[in-house]
């Protein structure tokens, strides 16, 4: 456990070789948590592996915690990790929000920086939150839309994400709970190409920590500045190379945002995957994940380190 300031305190976990070659992953969410499936992507004999927990997420502290969280903290707590680990540069690795953070982070830091590996790309825009959140997605899956949306009165569906905030953070937990297991459920049916709506209702725990961060993140924009921050930003990062992974059929974060950030970055390659969601565990994408961290641990000796 790390203490990072505000109160709070990150889960932080290393695995693979000590000496290996280091990459940090950024979970998705906000408010996901990392899991041990996130380490599959890279060889343990190659790579020294960095995983840890979000402020309010997972096994960090406190939990579900929204004071003091935001963008930037978690930029800062990123950086913390990486001084307290004595190292000087890393690969980054992240997805959705992940990718994001990834991206505001490299932008912070260019510098630190060897190589940007993302997935599932999340801009953070108007836009993007209007498509989830505003009944773009819900054209494609309507009968889930409307399981997402009937909680919610009449009057007040013009603003979902600010409807669900009053409930999330009603501080009435049976309530909170229920509306946190549909904004949660909404997200997760739509993750995977093979899914067909079904989806398990989440635990109380992970879908208030899930549900709560990730409304708190988007009803402030993500905490950055104009609309299209990242991409206005892309300057500072031009000389930072960086594969991007989309999957062709993401319902979650299409693939035009992974389009406009490649335009926007002549040291970046974009693989579209075929048959391929928004979730890691795609199989092609997957795939895709793997084959790049395999490559970059090949050429290790170009990357600066």
């Amino acid at each position: 456990m790390l203490e990072v300031g505000e109160g709070h305190t990150l889960y932080v976990e290393e695995v693979g070789n000590p000496v290996g070659i280091p990459v940090i992953v950024l979970h998705g969410g906000p408010g996901g948590g990392c899991s041990p499936a996130m380490r599959r992507f890279f060889d343990p004999e190659q790579y020294r592996t960095i995983l840890f927990d979000q402020r309010g997420c997972g096994r960090s502290r406190p939990h579900a915690c929204v004071t003091d969280n935001t963008t930037w903290h978690l930029v800062r707590d990123i950086e913390h990790i990486r001084t307290t680990l004595g190292l000087d540069r890393w690969i980054v690795f992240g997805g959705s929000w992940g990718a994001t953070l990834a991206l505001v982070y490299a932008q912070a830091h260019p510098s630190r920086i060897s190589w940007l590996v993302l997935r599932g790309v999340f801009l953070a825009t108007q836009g993007e939150l209007d498509w989830f959140y505003g009944g773009g997605a819900g054209k494609f899956w309507p009968d889930l839309w409307a399981r997402f949306i009937e909680p919610i009165p009449a009057g007040e569906r013009e603003d979902i994400i600010g409807a669900y905030h009053k409930r999330l953070f009603s501080g009435k937990r049976s309530e909170e709970v229920v509306h946190a297991r549909k904004w949660a459920a909404w997200e997760n049916a739509l993750a995977s190409i093979d899914n067909d709506g079904a989806v398990a209702e989440s635990p109380a725990d992970y879908a208030l920590a899930f549900s709560k961060l990730e409304n708190h993140y988007f009803i402030n924009k993500a905490f950055l500045g104009p609309d299209h921050q990242i991409l206005a930003n892309m300057d500072r990062i031009a000389q930072v190379p960086g594969t991007i992974v989309q999957g062709r059929h993401d319902m979650i974060c299409p693939p035009r945002s992974a389009w406009d950030l490649h335009q926007a970055w002549p040291m970046s390659e974009l693989r579209l995957v075929a048959r391929a969601g928004h979730a890691v565990s795609e199989p092609g994408i997957a795939s895709e994940l793997v084959r790049t961290m395999d490559n970059l641990a090949r050429q290790s000796s170009t990357l600066r380190l």
